[in-house]
């Protein structure tokens, strides 16, 4: 029995060594390791392969072949593909380059470089891809490594059109080349498989105009765009200008405030450096740039161009967004108007002294590789409630009885007071409906009393109270920017829109009074109503009957909708009941609460195409609820229900991250226990309030600290107890790596155990003797079967990782293999094939060898950044091809 044992256990180690390192050779070779190279001139090292021992993470080693170039100003290309065929992130750059030998280098990624074997030149004929080149780092002037801030990657791979990474290198004074010596310049990148919830970007700004006179001791280069596309999270600039630039600046203007996202020397390490500001940049948001340079020193005039003559104006912007609308890559080439440029902040024209002393350490000295540039990282759906934070009822709020009735529906005001929407002396029962949702009680007339209720949200003192003889079945209420309300009337199937002066006459109305239907005209039981703040439109969820989204001007013309009847494949499935909005304003989205399918669907407030689902099985198949904060990054906070098949999940009130879709947080009040929570709001403070449509109140929650104990008396002792809710939420806030998180999840089951354990029923005597005489035969019978395997497995398992390290050394590292790289998208291709005599390594100097005489004619060159070498006056003389250089200006005839 234990010799059969140990053979099978050895022979599955040896299959499993075996087919790890050929069934999926990515297992070895997939990953690269970043070799330290302090020389990149030093090409006779070759980099072995490295397997990490996290299966998701990896590096990957671009270095140019060994060239030397024959002439000043020269590029060269050479392009890697991605070494996996799915989506994987770039997380970290680390440069192997000196300044004294390359003058800058870009990396790019495109789906068709203009060659896939060895390395071409790229700065006169050829450019670097077929296609759109978009630019993923940047480096020059000995700038160290820069690391990607946590859960932040540029995306590669899979579909995002990035096959290749091309590698330009920039080659500025030939003399560096005097003793003919190899460059092997390069970049490590480090990688993950593992998707990031953040992609990253790279904006660009630059003139592509600028003039500067001879002589003329300040010119300065403004560039400014609206920005268009979903919100964005700067983490990291680079400024870059040739020798006649002084100091770059980059700001976000917004309602005319010009906030600062960074300001430094171009004549310094031209590194990406942290942001000054932690900002976003939002749709209709200004990014402007200005670059100042002087023309003294100079006789002709100074234009933007790409030799070193010329100048540049370069501002760049490493940017984050959510994964589910990310774009990889923008720029900016506008000048800026002179009125925008008149409010510009003083600094942007005061130069950064740079001493001469520090230009020249800086120039002959390499980048130690321990000066990484730690970029800050998202302060937004990383940064969740301070640890042991969670929401407790306020128990004495309201001080006052408000004397409300079914309460359907909360809003905020401008001011932060709470709003209430209340049903009076109207209750929703079985006979308030007939089965095509006609409202069945006319008889019984509007609601007398005042349904719109303004309360002081620290109090609970009734401000001003209106909406009288309007409604019969109120249901949601929102405010717009003027503090207009806009309700929903699920009897009267319309929309309204009320001035907050408390004269209950309507400014809109929308739909027919007591007509339901599905056309654009009318709605049928309108759950909730949400307005976007800077556009003023209307959204209209419609509701029980019609389970769509209605979109409408401010003036309320319709636009469109989607849900019900819209057959755009971009869009989720149909809902079951929307029951709430809320509008997300920093990221320009609506999030629905599609009630009975249990889940939280949120889409593009523009277009309607669908951004994502958050589903949990803590909603327990109920979510008719929800309300939005912009803090942290985004909070979603969420009130779940009773299904009609019964409870199946607690009632109660959920935070959750945005991004991640983690639930942070649960609460429930102590004093009382939910009934029907119908909707909540969020303030400023991170106060929440729930409206109970069946306790006909509202329950205030503030966060606490920690949670709280309370003494209770069990048998005479007084203990201290924990609530279970409670225990789970500190377990959920808590890091889960740290320690003091797990213990929490164990005292949670070891409060569960004792139920669990009355649920099993005690086995009978007959049973339990019948086991015992059965465990005993068996224990005798085996115990030397036991004995012996338990002595041969240490001994196997050593014999077995003895063979399988031996085997898989021999199959890398003999001198019988050599691992190649080849060009094509094959596996084979990233993998490479084992041939030839040489030491078992990847060596991209061998792979991409010079191929004198190629040469492509006919293609226009993508022009490149700028130089970033300051070069003494006599050595000034050579051509600068640059990206993102613009055309020289034509000079005035004389």
């Amino acid at each position: 029995m234990g010799a059969l044992g140990c053979t099978v256990l050895m022979f599955a180690l040896f299959f499993q060594c075996h087919s790890r390192s050929v069934q999926d050779p990515m297992f070895r070779f997939k990953r690269f390791q970043a070799d330290a190279w302090s020389d990149p001139n030093d090409c006779s090292r070759t980099r072995q392969p490295f397997v990490l021992s996290n299966p998701y993470n990896f590096s990957l080693d671009i270095r140019i072949p060994g060239v030397i170039p024959t002439e000043s100003d020269s590029y060269y290309c050479m392009a890697v593909p991605v070494p996996t065929s799915q989506e994987a992130y770039i997380v970290d750059f680390v440069p192997h380059a000196t300044m004294d030998t390359a003058h800058h280098m870009i990396l790019y990624g495109c789906q068709t470089p203009y060659a896939t074997q060895g390395y071409w030149d790229c700065g006169k004929e050829l450019g670097t891809c077929r296609d759109q080149a978009k630019i993923m780092y940047a480096w020059a002037r000995n700038a160290p490594p820069t690391k990607l801030p946590k859960d932040v990657g540029f995306k590669v791979g899979g579909n995002t059109r990035v096959n290749y990474f091309v590698l330009q290198i920039h080659y500025g004074d030939v003399k560096n080349f005097r003793d003919h010596h190899r460059d092997c310049s390069g970049l490590t990148l480090r990688m993950t498989s593992k998707r990031q919830p953040f992609i990253a970007g790279i904006y660009l700004m630059m003139s592509v105009d600028t003039v500067i006179p001879p002589g003329k001791k300040v010119t300065n280069a403004d560039i400014a765009c609206t920005y268009p596309s979903s919100p964005m999270y700067p983490f990291a600039f680079r400024t870059h200008t040739h020798s006649l630039g002084k100091v770059v600046s980059g700001y976000r203007v917004r309602n005319g405030q010009w906030t600062q996202i960074g300001r430094q020397s171009p004549l310094l390490p031209q590194a990406f450096y942290p942001v000054t500001n932690t900002i976003d940049v939002r749709n209709g948001d200004i990014l402007a740039a200005r670059c100042v340079f002087t023309g003294e020193g100079r006789t002709t005039i100074t234009q933007i161009g790409g030799t070193s003559n010329d100048e540049m104006c370069n501002f760049y912007i490493m940017y984050y967004m959510d994964n589910t609308h990310a774009v990889p890559y923008m720029n900016c080439g506008d000048d800026g108007s002179s009125e925008l440029f008149r409010n510009i902040p003083s600094e942007a024209n005061i130069p950064i002294p740079v001493s001469p002393d520090h230009m020249m350490s800086m120039k002959h000295e390499s980048a130690p590789q321990k000066d990484v540039v730690e970029l800050q990282e998202p302060k937004r759906e990383e940064e969740v409630l301070d640890q042991g934070a969670h929401l407790v009822e306020v128990s004495d709020w309201p001080e006052a009885d408000l004397k409300l009735g079914q309460v359907s529906g909360l809003a905020l005001n401008s001011d932060g007071d709470l709003i209430i929407f209340h049903r009076g002396d109207h209750t929703w029962g079985m006979n308030s409906f007939d089965f095509n949702g006609i409202y069945q009680q006319k008889d019984l007339g509007p609601i007398q009393q005042s349904t719109i209720m303004v309360v002081d949200p620290v109090k609970g003192k009734v401000l001003k109270a209106s909406g009288r003889n309007m409604f019969y079945m109120p249901h949601g209420i929102t405010t717009d920017k003027d503090d207009n309300y806009w309700l929903t009337d699920v009897a009267l199937h319309q929309v309204f829109k009320l001035s907050s002066d408390g004269k209950d006459r309507p400014l809109l109305v929308l739909g027919e009074a007591f007509e339901p239907g599905s056309d654009k005209t009318h709605f049928c039981q309108p759950t909730d109503v949400t307005v976007d703040p800077v556009t003023g439109n209307v959204y209209v969820s419609d509701g029980y009957c019609n389970s769509r989204i209605l979109k409408f001007s401010p003036e309320g013309k319709y636009i469109s909708h989607w849900g019900a009847g819209s057959s755009d494949r971009k869009r989720r499935a149909s809902f079951l009941i929307p029951h709430s909005l809320t509008f997300l304003p920093d990221k320009r989205e609506l999030c629905v609460a599609d009630r009975d399918h249990g889940r939280i669907q949120c889409f593009m407030a523009d277009t309607g195409e669908f951004v994502k689902e958050i589903k949990k099985e803590q909603f327990g198949g109920e979510v008719f609820a929800i309300a939005y904060s912009p803090a942290q990054g985004g909070l979603i906070y969420a009130v779940n229900g009773v299904p009609p098949d019964g409870q199946v999940a607690p009632l109660q009130g959920f935070v959750i991250n945005y991004s991640t879709k983690e639930i942070l947080d649960s609460f429930s009040p102590d004093t009382q226990e939910f009934k029907l929570p119908h909707d909540i709001v969020v303030t400023a403070d991170g106060s929440v309030f729930v409206g109970d449509a069946a306790s006909d109140s509202v329950i205030k929650f503030v966060q606490s600290a920690k949670a709280e104990h309370r003494s209770v008396k069990k048998g005479g002792i007084e203990v201290q107890e924990i609530e279970e809710t409670e225990t789970f939420v500190q377990a959920d806030l808590k890091p889960i790596a740290k320690l003091p998180a797990q213990r929490p999840v164990a005292a949670v089951q070891e409060i569960q155990e004792p139920s669990q354990k009355q649920l099993q029923q005690p086995a009978a005597p007959e049973e339990k003797q019948t086991s015992e005489t059965a465990a005993n035969q068996s224990a005798q019978g085996m115990s030397t079967a036991i004995i012996t395997t338990l002595l041969l497995v240490p001994l196997v398992l050593v014999i077995a990782a003895g063979v399988c390290i031996r085997w898989r050394r021999g199959r890398m590292y003999t001198d019988d293999c050599q691992v190649k790289l080849e060009p094509s998208g094959s596996a084979g291709g990233i993998l490479g094939k084992i041939r030839g005599k040489a030491a078992g390594s990847l060596n991209l100097g061998n792979f991409f060898a010079s191929h004198k005489g190629y040469t492509r004619q006919g293609f226009d060159r993508l022009s490149t950044e700028g130089s970033d070498l300051e070069k003494d006056e006599e050595d000034g003389t050579d051509s600068e091809n640059e990206e993102y250089s613009a055309p020289p200006v034509p000079r005035p005839s004389s």
